[in-house]
């Protein structure tokens, strides 16, 4: 029989894992952020710009959606496993702001999937980078709420 104490850990355990691979996906994201900020001119030819931009777009969009389909559902799960009625509540809270920024990344795909008009890909990496710095902030807290916040609940069960 499995006690409530190993139903805990094995979801504890799950979560860090789950969580670990959407953070690394967030570093590539990242990544390919930083490689788009540092093109001055999207003009250029021969270069192979909107292609970059488009997978970018794309592992936006699958990261963000990673997050409201998956990760914040998972840790909501948590939050209800070791009953963390406050974790609960301020991690509605936490959603509610990042919401805003999805509907952002999604706007900001939407513009350049229908575009090959790079001219105000700058200003717009810039915004979409402020954003993303945001959410990234709001996210990890939601994961120090309603997943590391608790690790001392696990270690002090007999």
């Amino acid at each position: 029989m499995v006690t409530e104490n190993q139903t805990l850990q094995t979801h504890w355990n799950n979560a860090s894992d789950l969580i670990d691979r959407w953070l690394e996906d967030r570093r590539e994201l990242l990544s390919m952020y930083c490689e788009l900020t540092e093109i001055t001119d999207f003009s250029e030819a021969g270069s192979n710009h909107s292609e970059e931009l488009k997978l970018f777009c794309e592992m936006m969009v699958d990261y963000a959606s990673a997050g409201h389909f998956e990760i914040f559902d998972y840790l909501n799960q948590e939050g209800a496993l070791f009953n963390d009625k406050s974790g609960l509540k301020k991690g509605d809270e936490l959603i509610k702001k990042i919401q805003p920024s999805t509907e952002l990344i999604l706007d900001f795909n939407e513009k350049y999937l229908i575009t090959d008009d790079l001219e105000s890909l700058v200003i717009d990496l810039a915004s979409i980078g402020e954003t993303l710095a945001k959410r990234f902030d709001q996210e990890d807290t939601l994961i120090d709420v309603l997943h590391s916040s608790h690790v001392g609940k696990l270690l002090n069960e007999p």
